[in-house]
């Protein structure tokens, strides 16, 4: 049996596959050469794979367009990116060209709203979806917005004391508003119910008491979002199920109330042996609005998602040296990396969060078993498990012979840098890698340039108060 790196690969998972495929026995990622980056920026670095953005959004309309034909469902659908995912303006001017609407989270959100707005980017008619418990000054913000004339911002209601405040700072004669309903959260979590949204068996009482009769608001939308994301489970099946249920007791009531939005987590690829059919839960998610809407009598409602993590996940990766080896007992041997996985890829850490492990070079090499681990002083930064396997392997080379290894995690481009912070000051003092952006050109050339220098000293000092 051949035991090459390759050779495992190889034999382990479908490869190539989209994304990943080598040239020169050196891995390409959209088919871009990152030794060549490497070579020309060094290590560490972030990149960002601009096209990759389009594609996502773009399948995730086709196949609720293929659904919605295939079912002969009434309603259309609505993609919102949701902005706490990645708040690069790179992000949201690839986002914007692709035609999606938007959803926010916090007050400084409805500021870069009006950056957008004053840029051009956006109009009074981009439909904002406002989520999240929202303290006054978000409110007030979303207020401002719905003054100065932006039609189809929905504040999506969280509580009545949130309402109350709408009331209090919406100036004209009428617009719209949603209503979040809670979730129940998983058996096994630590609590039954999401802390966010108002409980199923409220909804309606909310509605008759605060909002039927009230000549400001005209119920929208319907909103739930479920925390484990859009599964092939028991669980979330029945938590669709009870969205769906809710949407139509409050319909036959309710003419005003068109929209249901579904929330976000449609996955994205963590493995190479990453298998999810995306076509079969669209479809499935349609087909079961419609069923239950033509059961009860009620129109069926345009499909509202606030997909983030699906939308620029994949658009990401995160490149390290290995420039060290420690061989510290007999059956552990440590790959030391260029910079601390607790800075950069802090869901790693927090939540033992998976993306996909691999090498940039030495496929033709040896594989062994190898923990990864961090220059930062903290005994938690390291990285030891894939998620299909509680392992890591990693070609073998000799520090003082070969080149360099470089290896990269991939699909790194959902909530890293805002988790972390961009910038700013970094766990020991270490610095925040180069971010490199890569897009196609007219004839489809790619082209990269830097857009954040690796930290300095200084910099950080500065932050400090050592002047």
């Amino acid at each position: 049996m051949k035991n090459t790196y390759y050779d495992l690969v190889a034999q382990t998972f479908d490869f190539p596959q989209d994304g990943f495929s080598l040239k020169d026995n050196r891995l390409l990622f959209n088919e871009i050469d990152v030794y060549d980056l490497i070579r020309k920026y060094g290590t560490p670095l972030k990149l960002t794979y601009l096209p990759k953005i389009g594609e996502k959004i773009q399948m995730a309309r086709k196949l609720f367009r293929d659904a919605i034909q295939r079912y002969n469902y009434n309603g259309k659908y609505v993609y919102c990116y949701c902005t706490k995912s990645s708040h690069f303006a790179f992000i949201l001017n690839e986002v914007l060209e692709n035609g999606t609407q938007l959803e926010t989270s916090s007050s400084f959100d409805i500021d870069l709203v009006w950056r957008l707005y004053n840029q051009g980017k956006i109009n009074k008619g981009t439909i904002i979806v406002n989520n999240g418990f929202k303290p006054r000054q978000y409110i007030e913000k979303i207020a401002g917005l719905i003054n100065e004339g932006f039609y189809n911002v929905v504040p999506v209601c969280d509580n009545a004391t949130e309402l109350r405040q709408y009331e209090e700072l919406v100036k004209i004669d009428k617009c719209g508003i949603g209503i979040r309903m809670a979730t129940e959260e998983e058996p096994n979590f630590e609590f039954y119910t999401s802390r966010l949204g108002i409980r199923q068996s409220e909804v309606i009482p909310f509605y008759q008491e605060l909002l039927a009769n009230n000549p400001k608001f005209e119920l929208k939308m319907l909103h739930f979002f479920v925390d484990i994301g859009i599964k092939d489970t028991i669980y979330y099946w029945s938590e669709l199920k009870k969205g769906i249920k809710t949407y139509c007791q409050l319909r036959k009531i309710c003419p005003t109330l068109t929209a249901l939005n579904i929330g976000g987590g449609m996955p994205i690829r963590n493995s190479l042996s990453f298998e999810y059919d995306y076509p079969y839960m669209v479809n499935e998610i349609v087909r079961m609005i419609k069923e239950a809407c033509d059961s009860e009598g009620v129109p069926e409602p345009d499909i509202y998602s606030e997909f983030g993590k699906f939308t620029v996940g994949e658009s990401g990766a995160t490149i390290f040296s290995v420039i060290g080896k420690k061989q510290q007992n007999d059956s552990e041997e440590w790959y030391m990396l260029d910079n601390s996985l607790i800075n950069t890829l802090p869901d790693s850490w927090g939540i033992k969060e998976r993306f996909i492990l691999l090498p940039i070079n030495h496929w033709t090499k040896e594989y062994q078993r190898v923990n990864i681990g961090g220059i930062s002083c903290d005994n938690a930064d390291y990285y030891n498990s894939e998620a299909h396997i509680n392992q890591v392997y990693l070609p073998a080379f000799d520090m003082e012979k070969d080149e360099p290894l470089y290896m990269g995690f991939f699909h790194t481009g959902a909530y890293q840098e805002a988790l972390s912070g961009y910038g700013g000051l970094k766990h020991c003092l270490l610095p925040a890698p180069k971010h490199i952006l890569i897009d196609r050109n007219y004839y489809g050339e790619f082209v990269d340039w830097q857009i954040f220098q690796e930290q300095d000293a200084d910099s950080m000092l500065k932050i400090l108060g050592y002047q």
